[in-house]
């Protein structure tokens, strides 16, 4: 993107006062109103600001579109006994797959917009406020008329996962007419991320916007259930940059049950290739991972050693983790490797998304053993 002297002084101006106008900014610079009305429309044109607000494009820049809601995880403090009450421990704080993955990606330093849905109560108003003080944009948040998303965890002793539920009747709100306020801000993006929680016809809509665009497109499908809702769109009528699925999500996606056999994994991984997408980075658990391109072929990856206290949030650290390495030049592969560093750390945390997370910190991950994190 080549700036004329005068459109970067412009910028230059806009970085200091966002909510400078043509007059101000041509009393500034010297010039006429009319004259700083074509530069603002050029840098436009040139994708350095976005819209009628002159939002700056920022480099690396990503959108997260998908689920925010409330976490409430509850952890026994012994074996779990089933049909009768545990003793243990309740903890509720910010969540929602899109959500954890933004304020992640923030965390690590990427500047990064959240698109989701919140209800208009309290407990959206507490949301927006914590997801906003980690750095990630909530401008074009929607305040749905549901009352705002939760997802309720059970944990056993081990910390791993016994039950959830999720209320995500806000989230299902969301429509192609609230994606289409910000289609400027999707299509200037560096990566969209998008979760599985979104309907078919959200997700569509917003993949036909980055197909449109040419911006690199990353799919979590979220869950087994979700995933039966995404296939279709794994048709190859629009290209995707990457998707993310565990194996029982891969054999949803690819319509091919996947076992324990690396040959079926293999060949299932091979068919989402064929409709399209560039990169598959299969989740194995404690196995690690699989990562495969058309090109460079597939690279299984160790998990990163660590032990665990909570798993909630690890596949939104390793995902966003992920986006990061890849923004700032890393290839594929050591790019998802950051991501089971970033993983490793967040399960050996009590916090969904551990606020001391930065890049030093899982560049240390990758070089010595991990301890638990109170």
């Amino acid at each position: 993107m080549m700036l004329t002297r005068r459109e970067r002084d412009i910028l230059a101006l806009l970085r200091r006062d966002p909510l400078a106008g043509p007059q101000t900014i041509a009393d500034a610079l010297g010039t006429t109103r009319a004259a700083v009305n074509v530069h603002l429309s050029n840098l436009g044109k040139k994708g350095a600001i976005l819209g009628r607000g002159y939002i700056l494009r920022q480099e690396n820049a990503v959108v997260v579109i998908g689920g925010a809601n409330v976490d409430v995880k509850v952890r026994s403090l012994a074996p779990v006994a089933y049909h009768t009450s545990n003793p243990g421990r309740s903890h509720t704080g910010p969540g929602g797959v899109a959500r954890n993955i933004a304020e992640n990606l923030a965390r690590l330093g990427t500047p990064t917009h959240l698109i989701a849905a919140v209800g208009q109560d309290a407990a959206g108003e507490r949301l927006l406020s914590e997801t906003q003080a980690t750095g990630v944009r909530v401008d074009h948040v929607h305040r749905s008329t549901h009352p705002t998303g939760t997802y309720t965890a059970v944990l056993d002793a081990d910390g791993d996962l016994v039950v959830a539920i999720a209320d995500m009747a806000a989230t299902d709100g969301l429509s192609p007419e609230h994606l289409h306020r910000a289609r400027e801000l999707i299509g200037h993006a560096s990566m969209l991320v998008l979760d599985g929680n979104l309907s078919p016809q959200v997700l569509a809509y917003a993949l036909d916007i980055a197909s449109a665009t040419g911006v690199q497109t990353l799919i979590d499908p979220v869950s087994v259930p979700k995933a039966a809702l995404l296939a279709p769109l794994f048709s190859g009528e629009r290209p995707v940059f990457a998707v993310t699925p565990n194996l029982a999500e891969l054999g949803v996606l690819t319509g091919h049950p996947v076992g324990g056999d690396d040959r079926e994994l293999l060949a299932a991984v091979a068919t989402l290739h064929e409709r399209g997408v560039q990169q598959v980075w299969v989740r194995l658990g404690e196995r690690g991972s699989l990562l495969s391109t058309p090109d460079a072929g597939h690279t299984f990856l160790d998990a990163v050693p660590t032990e665990v206290h909570d798993v909630t949030g690890a596949g939104d650290a390793m995902l966003g983790a992920f986006v990061h390495a890849l923004l700032t030049g890393a290839e594929p592969v050591e790019a998802a490797r950051f991501g089971h560093a970033a993983a490793a750390l967040t399960v050996a945390s009590t916090a969904t998304v551990r606020p001391d997370l930065t890049p030093r910190l899982i560049e240390d991950a990758l070089n010595a053993p991990l301890r638990r994190t109170p």
